[in-house]
């Protein structure tokens, strides 16, 4: 950005500032000097339509900032609302004493409210600076200034007190009620059997959310189908109130479920065995009463009795006897037999809705946990290892309940030996790794009879996880799930929680149908771990084949030539190996080869690369390892396996082993020079007596491009 373009931008942004500044200013100090008689009044609309515009200019600027500059715009917002108030005071009033002036207050209350400091000091001191220009700045005007801006600071901060703490009343008391409402959604979906009240325990955030959303659209289906109903039924008898009460789990009490009438009716409980009610209820059948009086008691009416007959019909639902649907009426004459069937019939269909309603919420739900299985699957399906399948076995038990505590294990048979390879949970960190036999802990039952344990999820004191030395965090219920592939157990999922009855029968069949899909991802990924090993690795060594170091190799001198380092290749076999099979055969000299193996494992790094080459010649890659370390890295080699004893039938048996040592760049700067380069060094050991280390140099032959 040239001089120019700067001095412009800070000229622009400087005016863009001042002016607003500069016309509050302005305007307050022509107010405040010409005082009240020398305004005129077009003088005085020409100032509040400055103003007005000033402050939708500044108001349009508020919603496009943040931060300090947000600030600066409230302060000026202020600050144009007090000249305006103390300039319409002076007009009307002709002094600052009336309460035109006392406006002022509001807009620092309202400034103070936002919680707008720098908006509340700005107006105080615009307001000081007003009266000091309109009064005229004489020590006999001090003391109602100082009152004024006295008074404002007080009334804005007990104004900002005032507010803030009726907000906080709101807040509070829009809470209560969501919460009431939640509350009132509950009882009706535990009232229709939509909700267990155990499930919203047990389950996960996600799948208290799920089950929540499904629960509210049943039950707004049913109240809206009911409530269609009754009101069908109301207006076809011309009944008073149709309501529809609903027996609570103990059967002691009657709340309302639906409701159609013209009058106030109380929302309960009843007691449930008072008067019609309980007659209806104990008797199983519909009750009707006529020729009421005003002191007859029913106890959905807080007053005398409204109507002149009642009939309360029981409502049944698959022979259990759930609660009554009560009409009643002005007329005294009753209810005829005809109008009992159609009430009757009434709640035949308020419980085909709920039972309709019950069916598509288990439709829903199986969907919903159907897709978590789908999810969870997916995820299982794409881990390639078994640390990712373990990890997404773990996020996949969130899915589908809340726990504080999580493990899995995996089972060796062949040393009867279980190990912690996983664990989430606070305190579960220093299990990771923790083996422990096969003994009488859940885990080992539950690898010993592939069955969930405990049956009901709750440990009990005396019960013991993993062993009695490696002991999970303090827990109240616990779920140990079996991994089982083709009736083969592979270990297990341990799931706690701090609260009882965490793990109910709502929950268990889908983890056991999770672990089961983890089962088969575990077995699929050791699967193709074996299938990679037996791709790259040598079956009689266990260390890499030839086609794994090439690829290695090739990493290898890219890293070297990127970050201009050394790197060093040995190649080695053993001396006169072909007598050895002969005179020992070749299951000695396969022990000879492991032999030598077990050496270079030995002697490498963890950067380095070792290889079975074919036969017996090996392959050994040392990063930043230059000729001379590479050649010290050999005689060691060369020196332990002479050392090293077989045992065979025919007595105790010694070999020897050359080496060949080359070195990037100087030996080649490609895996095919290199090698090359180290093959020649190795013949050159050979030709030279064997048993011995050869590094590679320009005079021992061609040197590789």
């Amino acid at each position: 950005m040239t001089p120019l373009v700067r001095a412009a931008y800070a000229a622009q942004k400087t005016l863009i500032r001042g002016v607003p500044l500069a016309l509050i200013a302005g305007l307050g100090g022509y107010v405040g000097l010409r005082g009240a008689a020398s305004v005129s009044s077009l003088e005085t609309g020409a100032s509040f339509a400055v103003m007005a515009a000033l402050f939708v200019w500044r108001l349009s600027a508020r919603k496009k900032r943040s931060g300090a500059a947000l600030a600066v715009t409230d302060a000026e917002l202020v600050a144009v609302g007090i000249v305006a108030a103390t300039a319409l005071a002076l007009r009307l009033e002709g002094h600052l004493d009336g309460s035109l002036f006392a406006a002022n207050y509001v807009v620092l209350g309202i400034a103070a409210a936002t919680a707008q400091a720098s908006a509340v000091g700005a107006g105080i001191a615009t307001l000081v600076a007003l009266e000091v220009l309109a009064r005229g700045l004489v020590p006999s005007s001090l003391v109602p200034i100082a009152w004024h801006a006295g008074f404002a600071s007080l009334f804005s901060a007990l104004n900002h007190i005032v507010l803030r703490a009726e907000v906080a009343r709101l807040r509070a008391r829009a809470k209560a009620r969501l919460e009431a409402e939640i509350e009132r959604l509950h009882d009706s979906a535990r009232r229709y059997r939509l909700l267990d009240a155990p499930r919203s325990v047990e389950a996960g955030p996600r799948s208290r959310v799920d089950d929540e959303r499904i629960a509210r659209s049943s039950v707004e289906e049913i109240h809206q189908a009911v409530m269609f109903s009754l009101e069908l039924v109301r207006r076809s008898l011309g009944l008073h109130t149709a309501i529809l009460l609903w027996l609570n789990d103990s059967g002691t009490h009657l709340r309302v479920a639906e409701l159609s009438t013209d009058g106030d009716v109380s929302d309960g409980p009843f007691l449930a065995g008072d008067g019609v009610l309980g007659a209806a209820l104990s008797r199983r059948a519909p009750v009707s009463l006529g020729q009421l009086k005003p002191t007859f008691k029913l106890p959905y009416y807080a007053g005398p009795c409204p109507v002149g007959s009642v009939s309360a019909v029981p409502v049944f639902e698959q022979g259990e006897l759930r609660g009554l649907l009560v009409a009643d009426r002005r007329g005294a004459g009753g209810f005829t037999q005809q109008e009992e069937e159609q009430l009757t019939a009434a709640t035949r269909h308020a419980v085909r809705v709920i039972q309709n309603e019950r069916v598509f919420l288990q439709l829903e739900r199986a969907k919903v946990e159907q897709g978590k299985l789908y999810r969870a699957a997916e995820a299982l399906g794409e881990a390639a290892s078994e640390a990712e399948v373990i990890q997404a076995a773990v996020k996949g038990a969130r899915e589908f309940a809340s726990f504080d505590f999580a493990a899995v294990t995996l089972h060796d048979p062949k040393t009867r030996q279980h190990e912690i390879r996983a664990v989430s949970g606070d305190g579960a960190e220093p299990l990771l790794g923790a083996r422990f036999a096969h003994g009488n802990g859940l885990v080992s039952m539950v690898v010993e009879n592939k069955h969930a344990l405990p049956y009901k999820g709750e440990l009990e004191a005396r019960q013991v996880v993993f062993s009695p030395r490696v002991t999970m965090p303090p827990v109240a219920s616990v779920l140990v799930l079996p991994l089982v592939v083709h009736d083969k157990p592979l270990g297990t999922i341990v799931l706690g929680a701090r609260r009882r009855g965490a793990f109910g029968e709502a929950v268990n069949p889908t983890h056991e149908v999770l672990a089961r899909h983890v089962a088969v991802s575990l077995a699929n990924a050791r699967m193709m771990k074996k299938l990679e090993d037996l791709a790259t690795t040598d079956g009689l060594t266990g260390l890499l084949n030839k086609r794994a170091l090439i690829d290695t190799a090739a990493e290898k001198i890219a890293a070297a030539h990127r970050f201009r380092r050394k790197l060093s290749v040995l190649v080695t076999d053993i001396d006169f190996f072909k007598r050895v099979n002969d005179t020992y055969g070749h299951d000695i000299g396969d022990q000879v080869i492991k032999g030598l193996g077990e050496i270079l494992k030995q002697k490498k790094r963890s950067t380095d690369a070792v290889a079975r080459f074919g036969g017996e010649e090996f392959v050994m890659l040392c990063e930043e390892t230059d000729a001379e370390g590479a050649r010290l890295v050999a005689e060691r080699i060369r020196e332990d396996l002479a050392k090293t004893v077989f045992q065979t039938p025919n007595g105790p048996l010694q070999v020897n082993c050359s080496l060949g040592v080359a070195t990037y760049p100087e030996a080649g700067r490609d895996w095919d020079a290199l090698f090359k380069s180290a093959d020649e060094a190795l013949y050159a050991s050979k030709r030279g007596g064997r048993d011995r280390v050869t590094v590679w140099s320009p005079a021992r032959g061609t040197r590789a491009a």
